[in-house]
């Protein structure tokens, strides 16, 4: 049949590029540095470059010292300057592209730039790769006899001064190569909707009837989406609407906490799940194994990369270091340079290596997300992994949670303030706190410590969230669908008292 056809040869063209990904498996170093000189060689006239005098910039070492770890806040006026037209500030090649950056939380946006090198050579080179790597990996699949369903992000691309911004998924699907666009659902069109309480229904109605066989997207709002398309189809599961799906791949947000609802909606052992790490300013990591939860990083999409132990992180002996320095099962703040000409930036993100030949890695949270109120060093892993054992013990399902300090006040012990959405609550909620507290300390010594025989911590305190609550909070945020995020952890109380005030 054609689509056999089509299915076998796009298979072949995606497998050979397994070939070149031997390369930075067998060399990582070598290809990091030579990476590094030719982002450095291309932007040696730009202003950034004549700034740092590029040009004589011969070792890390200089470049290192000469050019300093970035926040989005110390980069934004160049990143106005081009907004506005200007070109040749941080990159050599025009830049008309921004993404609005939408995991962030805070009520002021960032803009990150998108040039065409970072479009071609990290974004869309990482999606072949996603399917190369799920194709190498299984052999018998049919991928190609049907269609992806992504679920991109909610905003539609504005123009100003000669130049667009928008979520990057946005900017991806406009940008779409047109043999994408045809092994894709729903419709460009539909996908770009601004309004996520039309664009569902829409995205729904256009893709019941498609042959599906994988799907993308961030797990939250899939799961919103596809409960959605069997209260409208009346079926028992998805496999029922979708019965040739065979992979669902995810990011954005840990699949932990999802992971048993995803099961149910999908009840085949074949089905697969494959997650991968990108963000507004590139492409990171995928999964290269089947059943696994570590990420591949991937060393030759146009981004070199440092790391900041986060033990360090912060303080005035902060350690930066490279590829070859990092140590199995710590914690670091990743920092890019990419081909976007984003400097030495740092991205927000903290992650772990799980192995190192080759370097895999988990993403285990935020810099900002993270509670370290009383020197406990909760991360959001922490809490995912812990949610997603207790709800398994009491077979319940999570929608969504955010976690808060209780401040130490008039003599009183701190504690941490759990809002949690179920679809289906635990029957005792006492007996699930305190399980969800247990499980917490089992995977996190310092909060043992802390929470030993009540010392500085008392037990958490748990609010089981109305329905709606987070969707509602999102709303009222202007953060429906796509991208957008639930801040899990806080060392301040910002977002969970908002969440107070609407239950």
């Amino acid at each position: 049949m054609p689509l056999q056809i089509i299915n076998s040869f796009a298979t072949w063209i995606l497998k050979k590029r397994i070939h070149q990904m031997e390369l930075f498996l067998k060399y990582p170093h070598e290809v990091q540095e030579e990476l590094l000189f030719s982002l450095i060689k291309s932007a040696e006239a730009t202003q950034i470059g004549k700034k740092y005098d590029f040009s004589s910039v011969k070792n890390y070492t200089t470049f290192s010292e000469r050019v300093p770890i970035a926040s989005y806040e110390e980069l934004e006026p160049l990143i106005e300057l081009t907004r506005k037209g200007e070109q040749n500030v941080f990159w050599h090649s025009n830049i008309k592209w921004f993404a609005k950056s939408s995991g962030t939380t805070n009520a002021k946006s960032k803009f990150i730039p998108v040039s065409a090198e970072a479009l071609e050579n990290c974004h869309y080179k990482a999606s072949k790769d996603l399917l190369c790597l799920f194709l190498n990996n299984n052999e018998d699949s049919q991928l190609f006899t049907g269609k992806s369903l992504r679920l991109g992000g909610s905003k539609q691309l504005y123009e100003d001064n000669n130049t667009f911004f928008g979520d990057l998924s946005a900017i991806l699907i406009d940008n779409m190569p047109i043999w994408a666009e045809f092994s894709s659902t729903p419709s460009s069109k539909i996908s770009l909707m601004g309004d996520w309480e039309t664009k569902l229904p829409a995205i729904i109605n256009e893709t019941v009837n498609e042959n599906v066989t994988s799907l993308a997207g961030v797990p939250s709002w899939m799961l919103v989406l596809l409960q959605k398309a069997l209260e409208t189809t009346g079926k028992s599961n998805l496999l029922e609407v979708w019965p040739n799906a065979e992979v669902y791949f995810h990011g954005g947000v840990s699949f932990e906490p999802y992971k048993e609802q995803y099961k149910k909606l999908f009840p085949k052992d074949s089905f697969k799940y494959y997650e991968i790490y990108n963000a507004s300013e590139g492409f990171f990591a995928i999964q290269d194994q089947n059943g696994s939860d570590e990420l591949l990083l991937m060393l030759d999409y146009g981004i070199f990369y440092e790391f900041i132990p986060m033990d360090t992180f912060g303080t005035l002996n902060q350690r930066v270091i490279r590829l070859n320095q990092v140590e199995l099962h710590k914690n670091y703040a990743l920092v890019i340079t990419t081909n976007s000409g984003l400097w030495r930036y740092l991205i927000g993100d903290t992650i772990r290596f799980t192995s190192l030949n080759p370097y895999r890695i988990k993403v285990t949270g935020r810099t900002k997300h993270h509670i370290n109120v009383f020197g406990e060093e909760l991360m959001v892993e922490n809490t995912d992994t812990a949610l997603a054992k207790t709800c398994k013990m009491f077979n319940c399902e999570m929608v969504d949670y955010t976690v808060a300090p209780i401040f130490m006040t008039n003599n009183q012990k701190g504690a941490h303030e759990w809002m949690v959405e179920f679809k289906n609550p635990p029957e005792d909620i006492a007996k699930f706190t305190q399980a969800l507290d247990e499980n917490i300390q089992a995977l996190n010594s310092d909060y043992e410590a802390k929470r030993y025989n009540n010392m500085t911590l008392n037990p958490l305190v748990l609010h089981v969230a109305r329905t709606n609550l987070f969707y509602d909070w999102l709303k009222q945020q202007d953060k429906l669908g796509g991208q957008h995020k639930v801040p899990r952890l806080s060392n301040e109380r910002t977002y969970l008292e908002q969440l107070l005030q609407l239950t």
